[in-house]
């Protein structure tokens, strides 16, 4: 590299790459796009000279940003997002365009999105850097000031964490995966026939305080009245998307990558027969969310 101008067009060359490694580890564009502007103001500092694989040094500055700013947001204990946030949220995005962050989140894979944000900070930064970008463990160690070794079982800690393990095989999880994915698709169309049509006769709702946005009650049964509670939450569906919960399938509505709600679905065949609607803060910290169709969104290199 041989001045700053130079720098500046390999930088603008690689600022997708950037961007794409930032919103992994914060799962936020617009923290993305400040770590990237961030990165751009430490490398434009440096002596770059001497730098060989420009990329993977750039790479190598956007994840100490990053890694930095998990940590602080640690420390601040970052409150979830709340119903009124989720209410904003869906209706700006009547309006999304490409660059917003449910659409960026899709393109990631949204239950992947929501998991990561339950890594520590550098389980993260391992995880993202080697088993999403296939970064040596050598260049994560100096990030994290770790051992080789120690950032190796960072990485592997996260990544079991990330896939988890069903509690049935997979020929039930396929099966089970089917009747859920029916569930959301009738929920987000506003459908009350196909909805009638995966919902047992005595379904079962469930759902803690924080869930419900009124004087709603805790607990309803049958299928007309769980049906058409569940179709006044049309939108809120717009963000579900399958996950294990603790072992078992479930789902997770989670805006912007962050979880709000958490559903413990209970099925009797093809039908769903009954669902806990977990929202208070303290209950969703305890839940242990996993992706379910790993290989779809993730693949570890070779």
């Amino acid at each position: 590299m041989a001045n700053h101008s130079e720098l500046a067009e390999q930088f603008d060359r690689s600022r997708r790459h950037l961007r794409a490694v930032a919103f992994r580890m914060l799962g936020s564009t617009d923290e993305a796009d400040d770590a990237v502007q961030e990165t751009w103001l430490r490398a434009s500092r440096f002596d770059a000279r001497t730098v060989v694989n420009v990329t993977g040094w750039l790479t190598t500055v956007v994840a100490r940003v990053c890694l930095e700013w998990l940590r602080s947001r640690q420390r601040r204990g970052e409150e979830l997002l709340d119903l009124a946030e989720l209410d904003r949220v869906i209706a700006h995005d009547a309006g999304a365009h490409p660059e917003d962050d449910l659409v960026m989140a899709e393109s990631v894979g949204l239950a992947l999105l929501v998991v990561l944000d339950t890594l520590g900070p550098a389980e993260r930064i391992a995880f993202v850097l080697h088993d999403l970008f296939g970064v040596p463990f050598e260049e994560i160690a100096e990030i994290v000031e770790r051992s080789p070794v120690a950032a190796k079982k960072l990485a592997s800690r996260a990544r079991h964490r990330v896939q988890g393990k069903p509690s049935v095989s997979a020929a039930e999880l396929r099966a089970q995966r089917e009747v859920i994915d029916a569930f959301l698709a009738a929920s987000r169309a506003g459908d009350l026939e196909a909805l009638l049509a995966v919902l047992a006769p005595d379904v079962v709702r469930r759902a803690d305080r924080a869930a419900l946005g009124g004087e709603e009650e805790t607990e309803i049964r049958g299928a007309r009245r769980v049906a058409e509670e569940t179709l006044t939450n049309s939108g809120r569906a717009r963000f579900a998307r399958p996950v294990l919960v603790n072992g078992a399938l479930g789902v997770v509505v989670a805006p912007l990558g962050r979880p709000l709600l958490v559903l413990e679905i209970e099925l009797r065949g093809d039908r769903v027969a009954a669902f806990n609607v977990i929202s208070n803060r303290a209950r969703l910290r305890q839940v242990r969310l996993s992706v379910v169709d790993l290989a779809s969104t993730w693949a570890p290199p070779a």
